[in-house]
């Protein structure tokens, strides 16, 4: 039997579909459990944020049950020992070219049976002014534009089940514009040195 790291994008979407369910209370629990593992094995001096991220972030908003989780690793730590640790935990490495740097992805709760009880997404960067921190704040704090980001996610989980890639590239622009209204709204708030 094939390795998941051995499969083809086809074989993983799959074994993977696109799933969305109502808000669960425990997805906040379960990001707080994995901050703490992830500053535990890590080293909270090498941490320099990491924030709760995607849609299980916003209360009331229909998402992938999967916790997306961005790390902030402060530049200078030992990328290979990351790997190491994150893998000792669970989580399997993807190295992700088109990302910013250090180009990193984990994975956790990919099994060959599909997908396990627990699911995270860990995006690995150096500080920065994130996107993804500014969407999250516009959806927590306009309910209707939450609720409209559903109902687009309905009806592209609907058209691209089995192509995760298509699925995130078809909600790029209502992604972009809640963005840029959130970026001129709060202001430069994540820029690394801004106090929040």
């Amino acid at each position: 039997m094939k390795k998941l790291t051995e499969m083809s994008n086809e074989e993983l979407w799959g074994l993977f579909p696109i799933v969305l369910s109502g808000h669960k209370k425990e997805w906040k629990q379960m990001y707080e459990n994995e901050k703490k593992l992830l500053l535990h094995v890590i080293g909270k001096e090498h941490v320099a944020r990491i924030s709760h991220i995607g849609s299980t972030a916003v209360e009331g908003l229909l998402a992938k049950p999967t916790i997306d989780i961005l790390l902030e690793i402060r530049e200078g730590y030992d990328l290979d020992h990351l790997v190491r640790v994150l893998e000792k935990e669970g989580y399997i490495f993807t190295r992700k070219p088109a990302n910013p740097p250090p180009h990193m992805m984990f994975m956790k709760g990919y099994t060959l049976n599909g997908f396990a009880k627990r699911v995270y997404h860990l995006h690995v960067r150096y500080p920065g002014d994130w996107d993804e921190l500014y969407f999250r704040d516009y959806l927590r704090r306009h309910k209707s534009t939450a609720e409209e980001y559903g109902k687009l996610k309905v009806g592209l989980q609907k058209r691209f089940e089995h192509d995760r890639d298509a699925y995130t590239r078809a909600k790029t622009d209502f992604v972009r514009q809640c963005t840029k209204k959130a970026r001129k709204e709060f202001g430069d708030v994540y820029r690394p040195g801004m106090k929040k």
